[in-house]
């Protein structure tokens, strides 16, 4: 009885305009999409809430990693809408990239009438069967008084534990109809302090251990969680290490920071990690990228100590089996451990400083050999990079080879500044540009795209564009597709077969839509481009010609 007094005391809405009332209670201040009938009730409501900004992309997958970046960059779920079929399909990237790297996100998809479904009517999917083993949750709303209670859940489920995608599916019928019911928050979460006693046992294994390293990773790191993670690597002297595409987590200038475990990892590092008798995994899957394919670190039991600490308690123990495995989030239990200091001085900081030192070489070598005459040769671009940039710029980058040079020769300064997909999605660097720009507008937005990854979005260039976005893409053009060419000749050497690429004219794409464009084919050439392209004040290409033989930075092609 008191529910109905409730929900007599509100005018009844439709289930679009239910869904963006949800939206702005959630705190949702953008929104991207391409737009589609099957859901115009929503796009009507959104016209009416000016708060929330209506982005446009220029394709579903575009749209998609431009939502799975805003959450990576907010820790907030970001937000897409698609129409059904198609538009889903081609969104599906997205919600791949935001369940492996483990990011808020919600996909919202106009779906067919429920009195058609099952029927296969036009563009029918059944998104449960699609998206189930995607996403974390599914759920299609076939009632719009329940549009508030299920629109919490999403919310909450995309935040909870593992962060991850959440796929929301909307019949173009319900949207229309009308109910009298409130919008309601998502459930709070409090903090979950780590237990004393485990927290002793982690402190007294490391006052135990010889060669200890701290593996870090995982998704939404607060800066109250960075700035915990500093102060007790510091106070133990402890090397760390960081995951796949996980770089930004601490200060890569900080002596702490020994390198990535990552493709082009560092062979010094790796040693470094066998022969280490504690490992504490903090916030990280041990995926097989981590663990080079699993070999690294060889499941399920190692021969070191294995402390595994992840917000998802199903996650622990997946692969390997932890000697102490804590389901708390990275910050919670850097909060209680931050606490505590060592009794005397470590005993392994000869060992932290060689693996320091370790790094430095690395990524002071040169290319060996050196790029053919005539090329852009990346490494003294990424290191004028490193050198100019403001600390808070952020980078983006999608798969390939091209890559391999950022991780190796950039130093990443503030949490949140590399927005990078774990899964190795193609295409992804330009579409998170945009995001980025329109997120932080005061930083310094560079896109890293080799031409087979920039080819996916090329059209993405336009929505920037449109809205202001303000980066600038670096084209690495090798005139193929790098990666799978390097695995193509070791396998199958001087037979090659789908791995040529030819582009078109970068420049003119660029000027075409609306950009800045320019083409570098000289290294000593690159620093005056650059610095055209970033006071251009609008979004900047630059296409770089490398070689096609120097595949990374120290293997050639042959």
């Amino acid at each position: 009885m008191q529910q109905d007094k409730q929900n007599n005391s509100v005018e009844p809405r439709t289930g679009g305009r239910l869904i963006v009332e949800s939206l702005r209670q959630h705190g949702v201040d953008r929104v991207y999409c391409v737009p589609g009938e099957s859901y115009l009730e929503v796009l009507d409501a959104l016209h009416d809430v000016p708060e929330i900004e209506l982005v446009v992309a220029k394709h579903e997958g575009g749209a998609a990693n431009m939502a799975e970046a805003d959450g990576k960059l907010t820790g907030r779920p970001g937000i897409c809408m698609v129409t059904r079929g198609p538009g889903a399909t081609h969104a599906s990237i997205g919600v791949h990239i935001a369940q492996q790297d483990s990011t808020p996100m919600i996909l919202f998809v106009g779906q067919i009438a429920r009195s058609h479904v099952g029927r296969e009517a036009f563009q029918e999917v059944d998104y449960q069967a699609m998206f189930g083993g995607l996403a974390k949750w599914v759920v299609e709303i076939t009632d719009a008084a329940r549009v508030p209670e299920i629109m919490a859940r999403a919310f909450h489920t995309a935040v909870s534990g593992r962060p991850g995608p959440v796929v929301v599916s909307l019949p173009e019928d319900m949207l229309v109809d009308k109910a009298a019911v409130p919008v309601c928050a998502a459930t709070p979460m409090q903090p979950v302090a780590m237990a004393e006693e485990t927290t002793r046992q982690i402190v007294e294994a490391l006052s135990a251990a010889k060669k200890p390293m701290l593996l870090i990773g995982g998704p939404d790191w607060s800066d109250k969680a960075v700035q915990d993670l500093s102060a007790f690597a510091k106070a133990w002297d402890l090397p760390v290490a960081c995951a796949f595409r996980r770089q930004d987590v601490l200060d890569n200038r900080d002596p702490q920071f020994v390198g990535h475990l990552s493709l082009g990892m560092n062979p010094a590092l790796a040693a470094r990690v066998r022969d280490a008798d504690l490992l504490i995994a903090l916030g990280t899957r041990l995926g097989d990228i981590v663990t080079d394919a699993y070999t690294l670190l060889q499941p399920p039991k190692l021969p070191q100590k294995l402390i595994h600490i992840h917000a998802e308690a199903n996650e622990l123990g997946r692969v390997y089996q932890a000697d102490i495995a804590v389901p708390v989030s990275a910050g919670d239990a850097l909060a209680s451990l931050a606490a505590h200091k060592p009794a005397a001085a470590p005993a392994w900081g000869e060992w932290r400083k060689a693996a320091r030192q370790d790094l430095d070489a690395f990524r002071a070598m040169a290319n060996a050999p050196l790029p053919a005459e005539g090329y852009v040769d990346m490494t003294p671009v990424v290191r004028h990079l490193n050198d100019v940039l403001p600390d808070d710029s952020i980078l983006t980058n999608g798969a390939g080879n091209y890559s391999v040079w950022l991780h190796r020769f950039y130093e990443y300064r503030h949490p949140r500044t590399q927005l990078a997909p774990t899964c190795g999605a193609m295409g992804y660097g330009l579409p998170a540009a945009v995001a980025a720009s329109l997120r932080r507008p005061e930083s310094t937005v560079v896109c890293f795209a080799g031409d087979g990854c920039f080819l996916m979005y090329p059209q993405e260039i336009v929505t920037a564009v449109e809205y202001g976005a303000k980066f600038v893409v670096l084209v690495v053009n090798n005139g193929m597709y790098g990666t799978i060419r390097m695995h193509q000749e070791r396998e199958h050497p001087g037979r090659v077969s789908g791995t040529r690429l030819k582009g078109p004219d970068y420049v003119a794409m660029a000027k075409s839509c609306g950009g800045y464009g320019e083409l570098v084919e000289r290294t000593e050439d690159f620093a005056a481009a650059f610095e055209r392209a970033a006071a251009s004040g609008t979004v900047a290409l630059l296409e770089l010609r490398v070689d096609p033989a120097q595949i990374t930075p120290a293997k050639r092609l042959s």
